[in-house]
C-alpha cells in the first residue's frame, strides 16, 4: 500500500492542497479552492476532498498532514488581528508598540531574579476590568522575567479570573533582556492567538469530517513544525509560516542564489535563497510595523496582490493596496458596479458576509442593521446613514471585518486582468463594467486604465524587492529615500537585480515577468508553482517524518 503526505496552504484568497507520495516524494495531485473566511473548515474540507477524490487514495493512506498559512501575516498587514492590551511590569521608560493599549505597573525582578518591588496587583485588576470590553487578548511583559517569571504568572492568573480571553507572557517566547523587544514579541503572540485558535480548530474539524486521523503539524516561520496546540500557545512562531514554505519550495528547485517571490491575493512575500538554502534571520522578520524577534526565514512582506483594492482619488491619482477586497469578477451578490463604483469613498461596496448563519454576534450593531435593511452600500452611503466618518467609522468596520461579518468588493488587479482578457476564471462582464465607469471618470480608454493598474501593481512589487534587498544590506537608514525615489523631480533612479527570481502563487505568472523586466533579471516558474506553498508544507512534513525515523533507528 502506498502512503502519502498531505500539504495544505491557507491564504487570504485561496486554500491549496497537494498529495505527495511518501516513498517517491513526488507530487501526485493538486487542488485549489477559495478560502472561506466565514468558516475556514469549509474551504479546507473542500480542498482535502478534492485531492482525495482526484487521487483515489483512502483516508488511512494519508500518514501525515502538514499545513502552512499566511493568515497570521495577512492579519498583521491588513491590521485585522486581535485588539491587544500590553501590560508592562517594572519598567518606567515608555515605548511604542502597535497595540490597542499599553499600561505600566510597578513590579519586576533584578538581573539575579530577585523581586525589585511588589507587583501592583490591585491596579492591574482595576485596569483589566476597564480594558475588558475593548480588547480581544492580553500580552504581559515584566522586567527580567526570563530570570524569574513570577510576576508574569501572577498577572496571567489574575487576568484569567477576570476575563477568559487569551493571555501571552513574554518569558515563553524570548530570553532577550531588551524589554521593548520582549514586549513586542509578547504582543504579537497575543495578537495572533485568536487567529490560530480559529484556524487550527477549523483544520481539525475538516480532518474529522473526512475521517483523516493522520498527525497534524503546522509549519513555523523557520521551517520547522509544531503541534496545533503549540501553534495556538505560541502563535507568533507561525507568522512567517507561508514565507517559510515559499523559501523551502524555491530551495528545492535550485542550488544557486535567487529571490523567491510568492504573489498571492492579499500579500506578496519575498524570501532569499543562498547556495540552494533558505536564509534564516535569528532576529526574526519585519512585517508592517512589527518585528517578530524569533528565528524565521529572512523574508519581507507587502500588502500587494491580485485582490488589492484599486482606489482612484479626486485628483486622478491612484493607489493599489494594502487592503484586500473581493474582486468584481469574483463577486456574485454585489450590485452592479454601475450602481455604485467611483472614486475614494465609492471605491468599495460593503455588504453582509455571504453564506454565514444569522448574525448572533453584535446583532444590534448599527452598520449590520443598515446592511440587513438596505443591502450592500458604499462607504459614502454608510457615512450618510450612520453619521459616522473618519476614525470612528474605520474602527467599526475593522471590528466587523475582523469578525468576518461583512465583506468588501472593489476593483482590483485581478479585474484588470479579466478586462484585458489575460485571466478567464471569473466574471469578465462585472469587471469590464467597473473599469468602464472608472475610465470614464478619468476621461481615458478602459484598456488604458487597466494597463495603469497592472503597471502600478508591478511597480509596487518591484519596490518591495528593492526595499528588501537594500534593508537587508544596509538596514533602514535609506527608508526615506526608498519611499520617495520614484517621485523625485531631480533624480532618475534605476535598479538592476544580480540574482534571478523564482515565482510561485496563482498570480505570479501575471505580474512577475513585468517585475523581472523592470529589474533587468529573469524569472522562472518551477512545476506546481501555482500551489508552491502547499508543496513546501508537504515536503516539510515529509522531511520531519524522515528525520524522526532516523533518530529512532
Amino acid at each position: 500500500m502506498q502512503h502519502y503526505i498531505a500539504g495544505i496552504d491557507t491564504g487570504g484568497t485561496c486554500t491549496d492542497a497537494v498529495l505527495i507520495n511518501k516513498e517517491t516524494q513526488e507530487v501526485v495531485v493538486t487542488a485549489k479552492v477559495p478560502t472561506t473566511h466565514y468558516d475556514l473548515s469549509q474551504g479546507i474540507s473542500a480542498v482535502l476532498e478534492k485531492i482525495i477524490k482526484k487521487s483515489g487514495v483512502s483516508a488511512d493512506q494519508i500518514r501525515a498532514t502538514s499545513i502552512s498559512t499566511t493568515l497570521a501575516t495577512n492579519s498583521v498587514v491588513e491590521k485585522k488581528g486581535a485588539r491587544v492590551a500590553l501590560l508592562v511590569i517594572g519598567y518606567v521608560k515608555h515605548f511604542k508598540v502597535p497595540v490597542t493599549a499599553v499600561v505600566y505597573f510597578k513590579g519586576g525582578h533584578t538581573i539575579q531574579g530577585r523581586e525589585e518591588e511588589p507587583l501592583e496587583l490591585e491596579y492591574l485588576i482595576e485596569t483589566v476590568e476597564k480594558l475588558k470590553p475593548e480588547v480581544d487578548a492580553y500580552a504581559v511583559c515584566a522586567a527580567m522575567s526570563m530570570k524569574n517569571p513570577a510576576h508574569e504568572l501572577v498577572a496571567e492568573k489574575a487576568i484569567s479570573m477576570i476575563d477568559p480571553k487569551p493571555v501571552f507572557c513574554s518569558y515563553r517566547a524570548s530570553e532577550q533582556a531588551g524589554m521593548h523587544e520582549r514586549a513586542a514579541t509578547a504582543a504579537l503572540h497575543a495578537k495572533l492567538m485568536p487567529v490560530m485558535q480559529s484556524f487550527t480548530a477549523s483544520v481539525k474539524k475538516s480532518m474529522t469530517s473526512l475521517q483523516l486521523s493522520s498527525p497534524l503539524s503546522i509549519v513555523t516561520g523557520n521551517g520547522g513544525i509544531i503541534k496545533p496546540e503549540d501553534a495556538v500557545k505560541e502563535s507568533g512562531k507561525t507568522i512567517a509560516s507561508g514565507p517559510a514554505c515559499t523559501a523551502l519550495y524555491g530551495a528545492h528547485y535550485t542550488e544557486e542564489t535567487c529571490l523567491v517571490i510568492d504573489v498571492g491575493g492579499t500579500t506578496t512575500d519575498l524570501a532569499m535563497i543562498e547556495n540552494g538554502q533558505p536564509v534564516l534571520s535569528a532576529g526574526g522578520c519585519s512585517i508592517d510595523s512589527w518585528t517578530t524577534h524569533m528565528e524565521s526565514v529572512d523574508m519581507y512582506t507587502g500588502g500587494i496582490g491580485g485582490d488589492s483594492l484599486v482606489e482612484f482619488h479626486h485628483d486622478s491619482s491612484m493607489s493599489v493596496g494594502p487592503n484586500r477586497v473581493i474582486p468584481l469578477s469574483m463577486s456574485n451578490d454585489t450590485p452592479s458596479p454601475a450602481d455604485w463604483i467611483g472614486a475614494e469613498y465609492a471605491s468599495r461596496c460593503i455588504a453582509l458576509a455571504q453564506d454565514i448563519p444569522d448574525v448572533t454576534e453584535l446583532p444590534d450593531h448599527p452598520i449590520l442593521k443598515i446592511l440587513r435593511e438596505t443591502g450592500a452600500l458604499t462607504l459614502s452611503s454608510l457615512m450618510q446613514q450612520t453619521g459616522l466618518s473618519g476614525i470612528p467609522l474605520d474602527r467599526q468596520l475593522e471590528i466587523l471585518n475582523r469578525k468576518q461579518l461583512i465583506q468588501e468588493t472593489g476593483f482590483t488587479p485581478t479585474d484588470a486582468l479579466h478586462v484585458l482578457d489575460r485571466a478567464h476564471f471569473g466574471n469578465r462582464g462585472a469587471a469590464a463594467k467597473g473599469a468602464e465607469i472608472l475610465a470614464r471618470n478619468l476621461s481615458i480608454p478602459t484598456d488604458q486604465l487597466c494597463e495603469m493598474v497592472l503597471e502600478e501593481t508591478e511597480n509596487r512589487i518591484r519596490d518591495l524587492v528593492i526595499k528588501y534587498i537594500i534593508t537587508r544590506s544596509w538596514g533602514r537608514s535609506l527608508s526615506g529615500f526608498l519611499s520617495s525615489h520614484a517621485d523625485n523631480p531631480y533624480l532618475q533612479t534605476d535598479f538592476s537585480l544580480k540574482v534571478p527570481l523564482i515565482g510561485i502563487g496563482a498570480a505570479a505568472t501575471f505580474f512577475l515577468p513585468g517585475v523581472a523586466s523592470k529589474l533587468s533579471t529573469s524569472v522562472s516558474f518551477p512545476p506546481f508553482s501555482e500551489v508552491g506553498n502547499a508543496v513546501g508544507a508537504g515536503w516539510t512534513g515529509l522531511k520531519r517524518m524522515e528525520s524522526a525515523k532516523d533518530q529512532l533507528s
